[in-house]
This record gives C-alpha cells, sequence and structure tokens, in this order.
C-alpha cells in the first residue's frame, strides 16, 4: 500500500529546491557579502577575555554520572522491599540500631518517623541524609522490625538467638533526639 503523503512530501521538496535556486539567482554576490558582515559584527569576540578556568579538562563531564566507591554505593543503593517491589531509595539497613537518630515523628492516618544516622559518635554529628520510616519496616544490620511509632520515638523489636539457641525478643525505644543536639549539629 503507498503512503499518499509521501508524494505530497516530494512534491514540498522540491518546491523548495526550486525556490531557493531562483532566490539565490537574483541576489548579487556582493549583497550577501555585505549581510555576512552585518552578522558576523553581531557576534562578540571572546579573545580578548579571561576566563578563571585554568585548565578546562579537569572540570567534571555534566552529562556523566558521579562515580561512587563500591562500599557507598551498597550502602545507599536501593533494592527490593519485602513485597517484591523494587525500591532506588536509600536504605537504612547497613547501620547498626545504635547509630540511628529519629529527628522527627509525623502523626497521621500513617505515621511516619524520620531518622538520621549519626557519624560523629558523642558529639551528636549526623549525616545529612533522611531516611522515612513507616510501621513495619526493617532497620539496622540485625533486621529488627519498627512495630510502633509514636510522638517521643519509635519501638523496635529485634529476633535473636539467646545463650541457649533459642529465640529471644528484645524490644528497642529510640527516642527523638532533643534539639539541643541538632542544632549543634547545625552551627
Amino acid at each position: 500500500m503507498i503512503n499518499r503523503r509521501l508524494p505530497l512530501f516530494i512534491i514540498s521538496i522540491m518546491l523548495s529546491t526550486v525556490l531557493t535556486t531562483v532566490t539565490a539567482q537574483t541576489v548579487d554576490k556582493s549583497e550577501i557579502k555585505e549581510r555576512m558582515k552585518k552578522r558576523m559584527s553581531k557576534i562578540p569576540v571572546f579573545n580578548e577575555k579571561e576566563t578563571s578556568i585554568k585548565n578546562p579538562f579537569d572540570l567534571r563531564d555534566p552529562f556523566k554520572r558521579k562515580l561512587m566507591k563500591t562500599g557507598e554505593r551498597e550502602k545507599n543503593f536501593g533494592g527490593f522491599l519485602k513485597d517484591g517491589k523494587y525500591s532506588n531509595l536509600p536504605t537504612i539497613n547497613d547501620y547498626p540500631v545504635g547509630q540511628i537518630r529519629i529527628v522527627g515523628v509525623l502523626l497521621g492516618k500513617e505515621r511516619r518517623a524520620i531518622a538520621r544516622i549519626s557519624t560523629g559518635g558523642d558529639t551528636g554529628k549526623m549525616s545529612e541524609e533522611s531516611y522515612i520510616i513507616k510501621e513495619g519496616m526493617t532497620l539496622g544490620e540485625n533486621n529488627a522490625e519498627v512495630k510502633a511509632i509514636v510522638p517521643g520515638g519509635i519501638v523496635l523489636v529485634e529476633k535473636i538467638r539467646n545463650v541457649y539457641d533459642q529465640d529471644e525478643y528484645i524490644e528497642t525505644i529510640i527516642p527523638v533526639s532533643s534539639p539541643s543536639v541538632q542544632n549543634s549539629q547545625n552551627l
């Protein structure tokens, strides 16, 4: 089956070539040179100006991805969730429960908590990344489950094996960090 638009396309190409040859014949070469001089005078010249960039090859290519170390990629890389869905959000599962700090709680139909990772130990410094925590999620290296999010913090239940090789559940409460610790981090 022949496309009906194809002949129109060919006709338009033929007309455009005929029109360009007709207009090119009627214009003098001197007129073309004058037009080109006018256009060239409008183009700015950068030869007199200096830039602060010493070696442009040292700059990062904006079209390439940021290179990450293997350890960083594994920590910040998302993965498959319990329900089989894939998420590319950073996970908090690679950090021990002792380093997780709760900086805020969102109350409503579905409660959420906002967590950061403590990087400075006793100094109270926290990472820049924030993690959203929901009830039922697992946190930390030992997959502690978030059982409840309350206005004062979160409640975690962690399953471990005791000395007698029996399953034992440890309940951990992570309170909301005090404002003084958060403010000292921002200073």
